[in-house]
């Protein structure tokens, strides 16, 4: 799985499963491009890349902003070439609250975070990508993205048309040589977990076949797997990384 002389770019890449998908994707040699709100976490995650000895930009901005996206897309295409990979990775996981109850505020932000800057970005690079017969688009969805949920009517409408959005995509530009496939993370230890406590650790765990949490290194691998050419036949996927939790039905 060699990225040499390949430029991807990542959304929501200074934390997390981004931050972990970045790291290897430079160690197998990619031109990294990282996209977050917070510099000083890009600034982190850059110097990372860079002190092992790969290549990175960062270039900060709010995915949900359509004008401050499409900047950082320009910047990185300037600074490290044609994008040859996009992981569309950013998101945000919104509120709890009965469905009557839930804020218009928040559905809307959700779908413009989650949902719009994905379909924001491919939009902008899938002609280079098309032009050139060649490219590799990959989106977070999540376990939302095939079940439902209570009290985030916001969140599960958002990954719900991520899949459906990469699927689309999918069809279309397969017979210009582009894939696109959507990674379905289970209960990845990243910072949205973070501020659980032991007895709803005890609980997600529970859940999982395996028994435990996943790592965004682990997640990582997967996700580097599906921009390569090693996936060179994979495209308008859902693959989950969750430990079991989808294929499963726990019997207690």
């Amino acid at each position: 799985m060699s990225f040499e002389n390949r430029h991807i770019l990542v959304t929501g890449a200074s934390t997390g499963m981004g931050r972990a998908t970045a790291i290897l994707l430079a160690r197998r040699g990619a031109k990294v491009s990282l996209v977050a709100r917070t510099q000083s976490n890009l600034d982190s995650a850059r110097a990372e890349i860079r002190g092992a000895g790969g290549t990175a930009e960062a270039f900060a901005a709010d995915v949900s902003d359509k004008t401050a996206l499409i900047a950082a897309l320009d910047a990185a295409t300037a600074a490290l070439g044609p994008i040859d990979g996009l992981y569309a990775n950013a998101g945000i996981g919104g509120e709890f609250a009965p469905f009557t109850a839930y804020a218009d505020e928040m559905f809307d932000t959700l779908l413009k975070t989650n949902v719009y800057s994905a379909f924001w970005a491919m939009k902008h690079v899938l002609p280079g990508m098309v032009e050139r017969k060649r490219g590799a688009i990959l989106v977070t969805g999540s376990l939302a993205s095939e079940r439902g949920m209570a009290f985030n009517p916001g969140y599960v409408t958002a990954k719900h048309g991520i899949l459906g959005l990469s699927r689309a995509a999918a069809l279309e530009v397969a017979p210009h040589g582009v894939r696109v496939n959507c990674i379905i993370p289970g209960f990845i230890d990243t910072p949205l977990l973070a501020n659980i406590d032991h007895a709803a650790a005890q609980i997600l765990n529970q859940m999982v076949p395996q028994g435990r949490l996943g790592s965004a290194e682990e997640l990582a691998e997967v996700a580097v797997f599906l921009l390569s050419d090693a996936a060179s036949y994979v495209t308008g996927q859902s693959w989950a990384v969750d430990g079991g939790v989808l294929g499963t039905l726990a019997v207690r």
